[in-house]
């Protein structure tokens, strides 16, 4: 009889993997199902980005292993973007890694940090790779409770002492998912001086900066002073270009912590398809205005979801950024059970705040990447339940 790791046997299935599998049965059995559960981009990326992809894949050379460490001029672009952006400078050769998505260097970083007996310090609820990364690397994690009465903000004073003193690193997400709170400049120098009386490294994952509504304009954690010492930032091309299913994304920031993870990238991947790489490269050079145009169309479906939700006995505040509301549940109600009961009785998945840690009991993520009519579609069952 074969044996199976531990760490498998004791690491419960990706939450959103499951759930594809429930939606993919029923709709099997011939049920309409509407999803808003997934955060994935339904709309398509520029034309220009896609020639650039066709354009590279015509080219044969451009099929083989394509290094591991990125093009140079993938490097370069992401410098390109953080300066233009953030009006942060960055080395392309010592303080970037292209990546597989930013999932895999999510992933990566635990292995890279984290030996049995650290702590990873996660915001809770959070995604939930932050805490899985910890577990199959061997250690474990802290939840550190996002509440609403505090802006869904981390309270640093709450981490006990001898906590933070076995945390090597430590994750925060804004614009947040799943809560779509954001974070003040203020908040984020909290965290650098936190990280640096602990000697923790902050693991900033900000895949949504680029995602936002009613004017606001999402920081990245390296525009603070002092930053780059205890900071490496996680970003991806998968949300700001509608470029999910590519798998392209990047880590920037502090070179020693950058340095730690391409050798455990390095060691397990062969690097990112040479089309996709000269693609995202013309996605971060070239015309950005479309962007904004884009979120409008969020933001619209942003605001019908809110429309809908008294409807269906549950609020939200309005997000500022990301792709999600975050929804409370009709009082005395589980999320858990809430989530089936709609899935079954109007065929609408929303996912149940708990996939993303304890503290998201009570209330639901609603993605908005379906079409305006289809949500407005999802309104109308829920309403008549």
């Amino acid at each position: 009889m074969i044996k199976i790791a531990d760490r498998v046997e004791n690491l419960p299935p990706y939450v959103f993997a499951k759930v594809e599998k429930q939606i993919a049965e029923r709709r099997a059995q011939g049920i309409d199902v509407i999803s808003l559960g997934i955060g994935s981009p339904d709309l398509a990326p520029p034309k220009f980005i896609i020639d650039a992809l066709y354009e590279s894949a015509l080219k044969p050379e451009n099929h083989g292993y394509a290094g591991y460490y990125g093009t140079p001029a993938l490097r370069r672009a992401i410098a390109h973007y953080y300066q233009q952006r953030f009006g942060v400078e960055l080395d392309p050769n010592s303080e970037i890694l292209p990546l597989i998505g930013s999932k895999e260097g999510l992933a990566n970083m635990a292995l890279a940090f984290i030996d049995p007996g650290d702590i990873a310090l996660a915001s809770d609820p959070g995604y939930p790779t932050y805490r899985m990364g910890a577990e199959m690397a061997g250690g474990s994690f802290y939840s550190m409770p996002l509440r609403e009465e505090n802006h869904w903000l981390v309270d640093f004073e709450e981490i006990p002492p001898d906590v933070a003193a076995k945390a090597p690193i430590m994750w925060l997400n804004y614009p947040n998912n799943p809560t779509g709170a954001v974070a003040p400049k203020e908040f984020l120098q909290q965290a650098i001086d936190f990280a640096r009386e602990y000697n923790i490294l902050i693991c900033y994952d900000n895949p949504y900066c680029d995602l936002t509504f009613d004017d606001y304009i999402a920081p990245s954690i390296l525009e603070l002073p002092g930053a780059k010492e205890v900071a490496v930032e996680f970003n991806s091309l998968s949300k700001t270009y509608n470029m999910a299913g590519w798998r392209i994304g990047m880590a920037v920031g502090n070179a020693e912590a950058i340095r730690a993870l391409t050798v455990v990238k390095t060691n397990i991947d062969s690097g990112i398809f040479r089309p996709i790489q000269d693609a995202a490269t013309v996605a971060l050079m070239g015309d950005q205005s479309w962007i904004a145009e884009r979120n409008k169309i969020y933001q619209r479906r942003r605001d019908i979801v809110l429309e809908w939700l008294p409807k269906v006995g549950m609020s939200a505040e309005k997000p500022k950024g990301s792709l999600y509301v975050w929804a409370k549940v009709p009082e005395g109600r589980k999320a858990d059970e809430f989530a089936l009961e709609l899935l079954d009785k109007a065929g609408v998945w929303i996912t149940p705040g708990t996939a993303f840690g304890q503290y998201g009991d009570g209330y639901m993520r609603i993605s908005i990447c379906i079409s305006e009519e289809r949500l407005k579609e999802a309104g109308e069952r829920l309403s008549k339940i």
